[in-house]
């Protein structure tokens, strides 16, 4: 499902903000999964339970604070086939490591598919667990960045992963 639709609709069931380097952070979950997750937008007053928002926020003030480098929580993926295929590959994309819009477009078989990848890469409704700030353009440029502040907070991932892009 289209991460706006998800607000819009409240296709939620509870959710909780806290501050991170990078701003505020909104996490959203349905049926104890994670379904969205919003950086660095106004913060919102915390709503329902769910167990996995806990550790969600836990994994994530961990991540931030450089003591660890995956994140497990659950998630829940609406979406096209073709988005969860491109998310899935950059689900692949480990910390430290980067990819490229060409590359993923190759790995899902359809190597002429590069903006419409651009296209789900801007769509992934939960970055940081999928690290779509570690997708770089050809020669491994910064290109645009739809979470928090835009290119800043993609270079301030990228640096805090100790990844140097172009740009």
């Amino acid at each position: 499902m289209d991460p706006k639709t998800i607000l819009r609709n409240k296709e939620f069931d509870a959710n909780l903000s806290f501050n991170s380097p990078i701003g505020p952070i909104a996490l959203f979950a349905r049926d104890n999964r994670i379904v969205f997750i919003e950086m660095c937008g106004d913060p919102i007053a915390d709503s329902g339970k769910a167990k996995v928002l806990g550790e969600a926020r836990k994994q994530l003030e961990r991540y931030f604070a450089g003591k660890r480098t995956e994140l497990d929580f659950e998630v829940s993926l609406g979406g096209t086939d073709f988005q969860r295929a491109v998310w899935g590959e950059i689900a692949k994309v480990g910390f430290g490591e980067s990819i490229t819009y060409a590359q993923i477009a190759q790995r899902i078989g359809n190597p002429k598919a590069v903006r419409a990848v651009g296209g789900a890469v801007g769509s992934n409704p939960v970055p940081l667990i999928i690290g779509c700030h570690r997708v770089l353009g050809a020669d491994g440029k910064i290109t645009g960045y739809s979470g928090g502040e835009g290119l800043p907070t993609k270079r301030w991932l990228l640096a805090h992963e100790g990844l140097v892009a172009n740009g």
